[in-house]
């Protein structure tokens, strides 16, 4: 089992930046992807950025491409997203996921098999 808990969410202001974090335990992390997705009201959840844990291979979504940086300290067992140059249609619920295993798919969320409880991001206009 893993137990991830993402926080750093907030209201910012359209340009602004936020920075969000997600602390997994439970399990001590291998051969794995970790991933932000996220939910705006009466949409899906979507892919926004992935990297893989041992590698740091990253990958993102167009929509975020160039503002959004995806991180993680093995050290710490945490996974970050910084948001710059926010937009309003970025205000959604963030979560983080992570993988059981390999996957070769990144942007799937039937391929992640832990997640978080979200955190909300807000920005304005």
């Amino acid at each position: 089992q893993v137990q991830l808990v993402e926080t750093g969410g907030g209201l910012v202001q359209a340009g602004g930046s936020l920075r969000l974090s997600c602390a997994a335990s439970g399990r001590t992390m291998s051969n794995i992807v970790m991933a932000w997705f996220r939910q705006a009201p009466g949409k899906e959840r979507d892919f926004v950025a992935a990297i893989t844990w041992i590698a740091g291979t990253r990958y993102y979504a167009d929509s975020v491409k160039g503002r959004f940086t995806i991180s993680r300290d093995k050290s710490k067992n945490t996974l970050y997203l910084q948001m710059n140059s926010l937009k309003p249609e970025d205000t959604a619920v963030y979560y983080c996921a992570a993988s059981a295993g390999y996957i070769n798919v990144v942007v799937t969320t039937s391929n992640y098999r832990y997640w978080g409880q979200g955190t909300q991001v807000t920005v304005s206009s």
